[in-house]
C-alpha cells in the first residue's frame, strides 16, 4: 500500500507541475500550461494537451495571456536606477485553415498593465489601435510581433511573413522577413505558418539597452546571431512590467498557440524540453460532408455504385495527370538553333529544383520576372533560377545566342551562368547561387547590422577589378559589361566578389571596335561620353568601376535624387580633394586609427577619381588599375580636376533631358529592375536603369 501511494505521489509530481518558479517571480519555465496560473483574456484558453491557445479560427477575435505578477525592471543602487537584463524563450505555432492563408499573428508584450483599452484585432494584434503613436512614453508598451499578413504599404516581405519590434504603436521600429542565420553571414528565410513549431529568443541587454530577437525552426539549436536588433532606451520601461502574449484574427484567421515558455530576469532563460512540449495538429480538412440522403437501393447495390464511381474518378484523375505532365515536361520542342547549344537544362529539373517555382523559394522579383533559389535534383547543387517574363524578352533567338557565348565565361570573380531553358515564350536562366547577396545590400545595411571592414571592402574592389580585366583583355573576346554597380556585385560565402548581370553586356573581337550605340546603364554610373552619344567601350566600364570605388570607400550612393541640387558622389569627392581634405569623404563608420588605413583610403579615393575622369582618354585600362591596386606603379596626378565639377553637372543635365525625351515619346518609364538578396541582375535590353534613383542612389 505504501509503495502504491509513493508511486502515485511521484506520478502526480511529474505530470502535474508544468511550471517551475524561483523566489520573487524573477524566473519561471512552462513545458506546457496545464495547471498554470496565467491570467487569460478574451479567446485564450489552455486546451486539453496543455497547449496555450490564444485564438481559434473565429474571425475578428483577440486572445491574451500574461504572467500574473509583474517583473521588476530596475535595481536601485546609490539612488540611481539601473535596468535589469531579461531573457525569454518560447515556442509558438500558427496553424491556418486548410488550403488558405491565415492571420494575423502573435506578439510578445511587455506592458505596465494587462488592460489595453481600445485595442483592435487584425494587424493591431490585440495590443494597439489606429490612433496610437510612438510619442506616448507614459504607455511604455513594447511588442515583438510575429506577423503573417502585410499591412498597407509594407513591402519588406510580400507574403507578410515577418518579425518586427514595436513601441507604443503598430509601426515597427525594426523589421525583416522571418529567417534564421545558418552561420556568421548566411541566413535562411522560412514560412512560420508552415512549421509545426517556431522557437523564439528575445533578450534585452540593460547595459547596452539593445533588444535582440532570434528565431529558428523546431528542434534546431539557437542560431549564432539574432535576426533583428534595435536600441530600446531603458527610460521606456516602468519600474514593474507585465509580460505575456497577444494574438488576433480578422478577415483571415489562424489557430495561434504557445507551446512552452521560460523567462529569467538578469540571466539566460532556461531551455525548454521541445520533445515534451504539447503537439498541435495541422488543419487537414474543412467541415464534415453532409449526411447522404435515404435510398431505396440495397446496401450491396449502393456499395457497387460507389466502388465503380471511385474507380472511374481515379482513372480520370490519372489520365489528367499523365496528359498534364506530358504537356508540362515531356515534349519540349527544340528549334534549330537550340539543338547544339550546351548548358541547356530540362524544364522538369528546374521545376523540381524550385519546388514548382513556389513562392517560398522566391528570392527576388522585378519587371523582368522572378528569381528562385533551387537545388538541382541530379547534383544537389544550389542554383538561382531566373524566370523571365515573356513580355520582357526582345529578340529571343538573338538573345539566347548571345547568352550561349557569355555562358562560356568562367572566372572566380564572375557569377557563372550554368545554363538556360526555353519553354514556349519563357526563358529561364540558371546561375550559381551566391549566398550573401549583393554588395549594395551589405554596404547599406539592408539585411543585417554587419558593417563591412575596410580590409573587406578593399579586397572586394580588387576582386571586381580582376574580374573586369578578364572581361576586357583575357577572354577570347572583349566583353563590355555596361552596368557595373554595387547591386550587380554579389558576395559569396567567403566574402569574395562575383560580378553578375550580363544582360546588357556586348561582345566584340579584340582587333575590332564596339559598334554598340544603345543608351543603357544605371544613372550615376554612366560615363559622360555614353550619356552624350550612347557609345559603349571598355573605358566606360572603367568609369563605372571608378564610381563603384568611391561608393565603397565613402559608403554613399552615386546620386541622391531625394535631395534637390545635391552633388553627385564624384563631384563631392572632387571638392574634398581640391580643399586638401579628401579623407573627409571616407565612410564615417570606418576607423582611420589602424596603421596604414588612412593612406590606403586616400589611395583608393584618388584612384577612383582617376578612373571616373570626365575625359575617356585620361582613364587607365583595367590592367593598369589592377597594377595600381597591387601597388605596382605610381598613380598619375589628378590636378586637372578643376573644371570637372561643372562638367559633371552639365552631363547630369543632359542625362535628365534625355530621360524626359524618352518618357514623353514612349509614354513609359525607362527602367530595369534589380534584386536584393542574391541579386542576379536586370537582363533589360536597351533600357536605362532608374532603380538606383528610386532607392536614393
Amino acid at each position: 500500500m505504501a509503495a502504491a501511494l509513493l508511486f502515485l505521489l511521484i506520478f502526480l509530481l511529474i505530470n502535474y507541475s508544468p511550471a517551475a518558479q524561483s523566489e520573487g517571480s524573477n524566473e519561471f519555465i512552462y513545458n506546457g500550461f496545464n495547471g498554470s496560473a496565467l491570467s487569460l483574456f478574451g479567446a485564450s484558453e489552455v486546451v486539453g494537451n496543455g497547449a496555450l491557445m490564444l485564438t481559434n479560427l473565429t474571425s475578428d477575435d483577440i486572445g491574451r495571456a500574461f504572467y500574473p505578477e509583474p517583473m521588476q525592471m530596475f535595481q536601485d543602487s546609490n539612488s540611481s536606477k539601473r535596468p535589469f537584463n531579461f531573457s525569454t524563450y518560447f515556442v509558438f505555432s500558427m496553424i491556418p485553415p486548410a488550403n488558405a492563408k491565415g492571420g494575423y499573428g502573435i506578439a510578445f508584450v511587455v506592458s505596465p498593465s494587462t488592460d489595453f483599452p481600445g485595442a483592435k484585432g487584425e494587424h493591431y494584434l490585440g495590443v494597439f489601435n489606429s490612433s496610437d503613436t510612438a510619442e506616448e512614453p507614459d504607455r511604455s508598451i513594447l511588442a515583438v510581433e510575429f506577423d503573417t499578413v502585410n499591412r498597407e504599404n509594407e513591402n519588406y516581405d510580400r507574403t507578410g511573413n515577418h518579425v518586427g519590434i514595436n513601441l507604443n504603436n503598430i509601426t515597427s521600429l525594426a523589421t525583416r522577413a522571418a529567417a534564421y542565420f545558418i552561420d556568421e553571414f548566411r541566413d535562411e528565410d522560412f514560412q512560420m505558418e508552415e512549421e509545426p513549431g517556431v522557437q523564439a529568443w528575445i533578450e534585452y541587454d540593460g547595459g547596452k539597452q539593445v533588444l535582440s530577437v532570434t528565431i529558428a525552426k523546431m528542434n534546431m539549436s539557437k542560431p549564432l546571431r539574432p535576426i533583428l536588433s534595435h536600441q530600446i532606451p531603458s527610460s521606456y520601461f516602468k519600474k514593474s512590467m507585465y509580460m505575456g502574449f497577444s494574438a488576433s484574427t480578422g478577415r483571415k484567421s489562424s489557430y495561434h498557440y504557445i507551446l512552452g515558455w521560460s523567462l529569467r530576469m538578469n540571466g539566460t532563460a532556461q531551455q525548454l524540453n521541445t520533445s515534451q512540449l504539447p503537439a498541435v495538429k495541422r488543419v487537414d480538412s474543412t467541415a464534415p460532408p453532409p449526411p447522404s440522403p435515404s435510398s431505396s437501393y440495397s446496401p450491396r447495390v449502393v456499395g457497387l455504385i460507389v466502388s465503380l464511381t471511385v474507380v472511374v474518378i481515379a482513372l480520370g484523375i490519372w489520365l489528367f495527370v499523365v496528359v498534364w505532365r506530358r504537356r508540362m515536361f515531356g515534349h519540349e520542342v527544340l528549334e534549330d538553333w537550340e539543338v547544339d547549344c550546351p548548358h541547356r537544362c530540362r524544364y522538369k529539373d528546374l521545376h523540381m529544383a524550385t519546388k514548382g517555382f513556389r513562392d517560398s523559394e522566391m528570392i527576388g522579383a522585378g519587371g523582368f520576372g522572378s528569381v528562385y533559389k533551387g537545388v538541382m535534383p541530379a547534383t544537389g547543387s544550389l542554383v538561382a533560377v531566373k524566370k523571365i517574363a515573356s513580355n520582357s524578352i526582345q529578340g529571343m533567338r538573338e538573345f539566347v545566342a548571345e547568352v550561349e557565348s557569355l555562358g562560356r565565361l568562367r572566372h572566380k570573380h564572375l557569377v557563372n551562368l550554368q545554363g538556360w531553358c526555353k519553354r514556349k515564350n519563357e526563358l529561364l536562366l540558371v546561375y550559381d547561387y551566391v549566398p550573401n547577396g549583393s554588395l549594395d545590400s551589405l554596404l547599406y545595411n539592408h539585411r543585417s547590422n554587419l558593417i563591412l571592414t575596410w580590409e573587406t571592402r578593399l579586397s572586394i574592389l580588387k576582386g571586381v577589378a580582376v574580374g573586369l580585366l578578364y572581361l576586357h583583355e583575357e577572354w577570347e573576346k572583349v566583353v563590355i559589361h555596361r552596368d557595373i554597380k554595387s547591386n550587380n556585385v554579389l558576395i559569396d560565402a567567403d566574402m569574395n566578389p562575383r560580378l553578375g548581370d550580363f544582360g546588357l553586356a556586348r561582345l566584340h573581337d579584340h582587333d575590332k571596335a564596339s559598334y554598340t550605340t544603345n543608351f543603357v546603364g544605371t544613372i550615376g554610373y554612366i560615363a559622360p561620353e555614353t550619356a552624350r552619344n550612347g557609345k559603349a567601350s571598355a573605358s566606360a566600364d572603367v568609369f563605372s568601376y571608378g564610381v563603384l570605388m568611391l561608393e565603397v570607400a565613402c559608403g554613399r550612393r552615386p546620386l541622391d535624387p531625394d535631395v534637390p541640387g545635391s552633388l553627385m558622389l564624384v563631384e563631392w569627392v572632387i571638392q574634398c580633394q581640391q580643399m586638401g581634405r579628401i579623407l573627409d569623404a571616407v565612410d564615417p563608420r570606418l576607423s582611420l586609427d589602424n596603421d596604414g588605413v588612412a593612406e590606403e583610403m586616400e589611395f583608393v579615393l584618388k584612384l577612383g577619381l582617376i578612373c571616373s575622369h570626365q575625359r575617356a582618354e585620361a582613364r587607365p585600362s583595367m590592367r593598369q588599375v589592377v597594377r595600381y591596386l597591387n601597388r605596382d606603379g605610381q598613380l598619375p596626378g589628378v590636378e586637372d580636376y578643376g573644371e570637372s565639377v561643372s562638367s559633371h553637372s552639365a552631363d547630369r543635365f543632359v542625362m535628365s533631358r534625355f530621360l524626359e525625351g524618352i518618357s514623353s515619346s514612349t509614354g513609359q518609364s525607362v527602367e530595369s529592375e534589380s534584386l536584393a538578396r542574391g541579386s542576379y541582375g536586370s537582363l533589360s535590353h536597351g533600357g536605362i536603369s532608374t532603380t538606383s534613383m528610386r532607392n536614393g542612389r
